[in-house]
């Protein structure tokens, strides 16, 4: 379990979700900086500190809090030099997942998103979770005054976002084994936004709707079986419904502890890689932490 660490405000509520993510997943945990050479590299940030010097601090500050806050967690830090979503991407590739923090705009409005952190999630071949600014920690199962933090499971759902005309194993995948480590339920969601002139054809008809989703739903248990089959302790509730994918995730999301979603790594399609116009959506909306998983 990766971390990359800015300094900021979202990159530190990001180290506290990898070490919960990396003691439910009984994983260690990398925290890391990027820190690029530029003209003005050194120019100091506070009295005589030079920015590289900052950078080598920043994660093992944070490691000391979270070895105080999570003391059975194995925890590392590094310093990586290069351009910021290369080095994010090269370390993505050494790891099981890699949490990157994000400027919140408030409870429903969801992020800000940054060059570095679209250029990351659109490159790298690994999960990437993107933890938003004002993502709390709940301590309610901790002891008063033990300064502990546990990483039990708080309850919510794990959201899951399908494609049902292309569905991907890796992000169906990630969603079941999220949801197991949790212990939590998984809401299965697919949304299907019908082009204008059927909504104002049969597409009112309520009729038509109930069969469109009757339909949907069947092929939503069809593709979700073999799934349930290999993870019977994880609840599963199936949510096809007729509207854009992005609005029934983000809104799924407000009730979410993880929205995970997909991204078509197709290496063969000309021109940079993109991340969708779904994903795209939910990343900047959503209010949970939304995990992009790629997949061929």
């Amino acid at each position: 379990m990766t971390v990359g660490l800015n300094g900021s405000p979202a990159s530190l509520a990001a180290a506290d979700w990898g070490a919960r993510e990396a003691s439910l997943r009984d994983l260690p945990l990398r925290l890391v900086s990027v820190w690029e050479w530029q003209p003005f590299s050194y120019a100091p940030l506070a009295g005589t500190e030079r920015p590289e010097q900052w950078s080598q601090r920043l994660p093992e500050e944070t490691a000391t809090e979270l070895r105080r806050r999570f003391p059975g967690l194995d925890i590392t830090t590094d310093r990586l030099t290069g351009p910021p979503p290369e080095m994010l991407c090269r370390a993505a590739k050494e790891s099981e997942l890699l949490a990157l923090g994000s400027a919140g705009l408030g409870p429903v409005a969801g992020f800000l998103m940054g060059s570095v952190a679209m250029a990351t999630i659109a490159h790298t071949e690994r999960p990437v979770v993107l933890v938003r600014a004002d993502e709390q920690a709940d301590d309610a199962s901790a002891p008063a005054g033990s300064g502990e933090t546990r990483p039990d499971a708080d309850g919510r759902a794990v959201v899951l976002g399908i494609d049902l005309s292309s569905p991907s194993d890796e992000v169906i995948g990630f969603g079941f084994e999220a949801a197991a480590a949790r212990s939590a339920t998984l809401r299965v969601i697919n949304g299907w936004n019908p082009p204008p002139h059927v909504m104002h054809g049969i597409g009112g008809d309520p009729h038509w709707r109930a069969e469109a989703t009757a339909r949907a739903a069947e092929t939503m248990r069809s593709v979700l079986a073999p799934w349930c089959e290999r993870h019977p302790a994880v609840a599963v509730v199936e949510e096809p419904g007729i509207g854009r994918p992005a609005r029934l995730l983000s809104e799924a999301g407000a009730e979410a502890g993880l929205v995970v979603i997909g991204r078509r790594a197709n290496p063969r399609r000309p021109g940079p890689p993109r991340i969708g116009h779904v994903a795209h959506a939910v990343l900047h909306h959503c209010p949970a932490p939304v995990a992009v998983v790629p997949s061929a």
